[in-house]
Formats: C-alpha cells, sequence, structure tokens
C-alpha cells in the first residue's frame, strides 16, 4: 500500500466534487496583529501570528450544558491568583451559570484586558496566568495600559465574519520594553437562580500565545495588539 511515496507522482484526476464549492463547515482561526511605534508615533515594526492557544479555563467555561449533565459533574477553573472555583451549571432551579455584563451589579462579566508579558511558557492550555506579566505603570519596564476595545459588532465580508478586540500600551518607563508572552483575560460571576447570592470567580485568563518573535516597544513609543476570531477566513 503506498502511503507517501511517490503520491506527488501519480496520475489521476480530481473529481469536481472535491473542489472547494463554499459548501465546506466553517472553520474558526484567531489571529494576532502587532503594530509598534515610535516615539513620534511612526510604525517601526508589524508583527503577525496565528493565534492557538485556548486555555482549560477557555474550553471549561464554554462547554455546553450537555456535558454536564451527562456526566454529572463539575469542573474547576482557576484564577490569575491562584484560587480555584467550582463551575457546575444544570437547568433546574438553584443552578449557578454564568452572568452577563450588568452594571447594577458589584462584579459582572467583562472583558479585562489583553495582558502582556516577558515571560514564556511550554503548554498554553494549563497556563493560569502570564509566566512574566509586565506592570502596568511608568516605572522601569512597565507598560501604560490602555483601555481594551471590542469591535461594535461582528463583521460579515461574504462567507466570513469575524470581530477584534484590541488594547494600546505605551512605553514611559525611560527604556525599551520588550513583549515574549500575550493573553486575554476576563472576570467571571456566577448568578444562583433562586436567590440573589453570586460568587466572583476573578480575573481568568482564557486565552494565551507566547509570541513567535519578541517585540521590543521604544521608550515614547506605543505597542496596540489585536486580536481578531474569525469564522470562514
Amino acid at each position: 500500500m503506498m502511503v507517501s511515496k511517490g503520491i506527488e507522482n501519480t496520475d489521476f484526476v480530481m473529481p469536481k466534487d472535491a473542489y472547494d464549492i463554499g459548501k465546506d463547515m466553517p472553520t474558526f482561526n484567531a489571529y494576532l496583529t502587532i503594530i509598534v511605534r515610535d516615539s513620534e508615533g511612526k510604525i517601526v515594526k508589524v508583527h503577525r501570528q496565528r493565534s492557538h492557544s485556548p486555555t482549560f479555563n477557555f474550553i471549561s467555561l464554554f462547554l455546553p450544558l450537555q456535558y454536564f449533565i451527562n456526566c454529572n459533574c463539575g469542573v474547576s477553573v482557576e484564577n490569575t491568583g491562584g484560587s480555584t472555583n467550582g463551575f457546575i451549571p444544570c437547568a433546574s432551579s438553584g443552578c449557578g451559570n454564568i452572568s452577563y455584563p450588568n452594571t447594577a451589579t458589584n462584579a459582572p462579566t467583562y472583558l479585562v484586558m489583553i495582558q502582556v508579558g516577558s515571560g514564556s511558557q511550554s503548554n498554553p492550555y494549563s497556563a493560569y496566568k502570564l509566566a512574566s506579566p509586565i506592570a502596568n505603570g511608568s516605572g522601569s519596564g512597565q507598560l501604560v495600559y490602555g483601555t481594551p476595545s471590542v469591535s461594535p459588532s461582528i463583521y460579515v465580508s461574504g462567507n466570513s465574519a469575524y470581530f477584534t478586540i484590541s488594547q494600546t500600551f505605551n512605553n514611559s518607563s525611560g527604556g525599551t520594553v520588550t513583549i515574549t508572552e500575550v493573553g486575554i483575560i476576563t472576570q467571571v460571576q456566577i448568578t444562583y437562580s433562586n436567590s440573589t447570592n453570586t460568587v466572583n470567580f476573578g480575573q481568568l485568563l482564557v486565552w494565551y500565545d507566547v509570541l513567535s518573535s519578541s517585540i521590543s516597544v521604544p521608550n515614547g513609543g506605543s505597542v496596540t495588539i489585536y486580536y481578531t476570531f474569525t469564522v470562514n477566513p
């Protein structure tokens, strides 16, 4: 049986129904785009790479309800401070479920930030925090974190649909700051349907990437990081 050797020399005609005719199953991809500017606002570097690292926290929180019903089990998520919380959603009264942003509560579910760091981790799936987070500030080795932004809607172009999370960081540290890791952090709150009780899980790392090449942000300069999530790219 021929497995690989000589396949390129096989004389055959590709059947027409094997070609992409726009009716295939949707595909999902995530991308990182990083733009560095100098102290005068000029672009000095553009970095692009595929992002492929949802964490255990992300996967656990997005498991369908039927999973928990079938296994009669729960999951445990770990926040950036190292504290763990159990999550057992269900359909009956009294279940704890993730609440959506609500300004009337003290700890709504919301996007906290894109966080940057100067370390790396070999297993992004198990990461619950960055290896070496870069602090928010103007001291040595720090960056001033801007406000994260999310696309106001999902953009559609032909068969593709996408949205973007972005954030700008300014360097007022007095020296060059190097970024080697990036992650998305959210804050999750659980609300129980039969009471007013809520549980704040704290800040959770839900997406994590080690950069394929380090990013140097010059003093007085800035860096903007874009996470783009797209279907049918």
